[in-house]
């Protein structure tokens, strides 16, 4: 049985939001079990066999719209049907039964939608996307104010097991000397980030009104998450999003 998280956040009823575990797919080793990416090395059969039991198990009104993740900021419009051909780190759309989706596996998983309950986004935010402006692009698609936005964080790799070098720290600190708060001395003499820190602090600068989640760390829950950079080869979750029709 594939078994799924939901975000605990004050979103209208018309919002529909859900993020798979590794947990209820027919994937073997090192993919084991519910991987939902094409790109990973992953029998494409049994990959497809997971998407369908994901569309059955949450009663998906479309095929979820899959990006081709690069790492950027570009942000798609999500419409009916598969969107693996469009180059992006996030999709948005008003309209209803589109479904976004973004695939992780450490990234950090971030969905938005408004308090109007007519407008959802999912953005995927590794390090890179995050400092080159994935978040704020996604919030800037968004209609009315920033301020009536609201955004979770999923599952991501925790500021105890994120170690990166000097490059990315500086990256940050350029842009929001505050951010320095966020990365932390490594015993390597390099630096531990906070990735999830150092969304909160890109969200709240650009206006959105409230924000949650980000306590879930990839690395450390081997039994429900993958991994990268605790396994390698390995599979990804799914984060969605969707308006009810």
């Amino acid at each position: 049985m594939i078994e799924c998280l939901y975000p605990d956040w004050p979103a209208p009823p018309s919002v529909r939001a859900a993020i798979t575990t590794r947990s209820g797919g027919v994937s073997g080793r090192p993919w084991d079990s519910l991987n939902l990416a094409e790109h990973v090395g992953d029998d494409p059969a049994h990959v497809a066999e997971n998407r369908q039991r994901l569309r059955a198990a949450l009663a998906l009104p479309a095929e979820p719209f899959w990006l081709h993740q690069v790492h950027g900021c570009d942000v798609a419009d999500a419409g009916p049907g598969e969107g693996e051909s469009c180059a992006a780190d996030a999709s948005a759309t008003s309209r209803r039964g589109a479904v976004c989706a973004v695939l992780t596996a450490d990234c950090l998983p971030v969905l938005f939608c408004n308090r109007r309950g007519d407008w959802v986004a999912a953005a995927h935010a590794g390090w890179r996307g995050l400092a080159a402006g994935v978040l704020e692009q996604t919030v800037a698609r968004a209609p009315g104010a920033p301020a009536d936005l609201l955004a979770w964080l999923g599952p991501a790799i925790g500021p105890l097991a994120f170690e990166v070098g000097h490059e990315v720290r500086e990256v940050f600190v350029a842009d929001d000397p505050g951010a320095a708060r966020c990365f932390a001395p490594s015993p390597a003499g390099r630096w531990l980030a906070d990735l999830c820190g150092l969304a909160r602090r890109r969200l709240a600068r650009a206006g959105v009104g409230w924000a949650g989640g980000g306590d879930l760390c990839t690395f450390a829950d081997a039994p429900r998450f993958f991994s990268f950079r605790r396994d390698g080869a390995t599979g990804r979750m799914a984060s969605l999003i969707w308006l009810q029709g």
